[in-house]
């Protein structure tokens, strides 16, 4: 029988692991997440976590940057945005990759492409993946997004890649928001056959912007057809899906696979069901640097670990 899918909420002292994970990553503590034969174990983490280590994987995600908004929740989401570059490279190692996981821009112009590439192009770090967001697909279809950054993709922007024993996919569930999250026939046989190869032993990170479970439908914070993908990541020993969309950390589990939300570079929004609709918050300026973020995860080939660290833009 499938395990149901447990919310983790934040807590006091005493908490449970997943508890102590979420609540330290709100109000600043690093926390290192483990996933060991299955089974999640969190643990306050220290600057050794990024010592250098040659056999040990190091990437950065970043979310929902947002360039070109402009309101009071933000007024300056360009400068937010640098401030998480420069966190980046100040961390104290040099990550083996950067993956933004969508809301590059905030209305698809060719302009706010070419100023989030750019300004991506300053990370200190091999390479950088995107997946979009649905504020990188206005009025289009993802057409000006993928001709930013969509080479080496599949279809409307998919793809995976291989790095240290780690299998990774990246997809797209923006493009059809009448259905919610939305990842569609052709993206859901694209991961049936590239899942198809990989052995069951092997790690598996799945990234996208709009998460894969139904953290909250009514906002239409889940993805439809996201189930199908869901089946095929239950043979793998250790899965982590990693979105964004959300604008806040969230955590949930179900059986082998983890479920985490991102806070954002830009401006936070409601936690679920507190408001009618996920507006952007105004926040006081102090408050407002503590719901921004970024988030580091490294892996130790052969340990079968992954470690999550989140940083706030203090």
């Amino acid at each position: 029988m499938r395990e149901p899918i447990e919310e983790q909420e934040a807590g006091p002292e005493g908490m449970t692991r997943r508890q102590l994970m979420r609540h330290a990553g709100w109000f600043g503590g690093a926390v290192l997440l483990s996933v060991v034969g299955g089974e999640v174990i969190s643990s306050l983490a220290t600057d050794a976590t990024a010592a250098s280590d040659p056999n040990t994987l190091r990437f950065v995600q970043v979310s929902d940057s947002h360039i070109g908004f402009t309101g009071p929740a933000n007024t300056d989401v360009t400068a937010s945005f640098e401030h998480a570059l420069d966190r980046i490279n100040s961390l104290g190692f040099r990550p083996d990759f950067v993956m933004h996981t969508g809301d590059l821009t905030h209305l698809s112009t060719p302009a706010q492409f070419d100023q989030v590439k750019q300004m991506l192009s300053t990370a200190r770090t091999d390479r950088v993946f995107v997946v979009p967001g649905e504020h990188d697909s206005v009025g289009d279809g993802g057409k000006a997004y993928r001709q930013a950054f969509g080479a080496n993709t599949i279809g409307d922007g998919w793809y995976s890649f291989d790095t240290h024993g780690v299998h990774f996919l990246a997809l797209v569930n923006t493009l059809a928001l009448e259905k919610f999250g939305h990842l569609g026939n052709d993206q859901l046989d694209f991961v049936r056959k590239d899942l198809a190869g990989v052995k069951s032993d092997t790690p598996v990170v799945v990234f996208s912007h709009i998460p894969l479970f139904a953290m909250y439908p009514q906002w239409g914070w889940t993805t439809d057809d996201s189930l199908q993908v869901i089946n095929l990541l239950r043979r793998f020993s250790s899965v982590t899906c990693l979105n964004g969309h959300v604008h806040q950390l969230f955590t949930k589990t179900e059986g082998n696979i983890t479920f985490h939300s991102a806070t954002t570079t830009a401006y936070p929004l409601p936690k679920p069901g507190t408001a009618p609709q996920p507006t952007p918050q105004v926040l006081p300026a102090r408050q407002l640097q503590d719901a921004l973020g970024i988030r580091s995860v490294s892996y130790r080939t052969g340990d079968q670990a992954l470690a999550l660290k989140e940083e706030r833009l203090t």
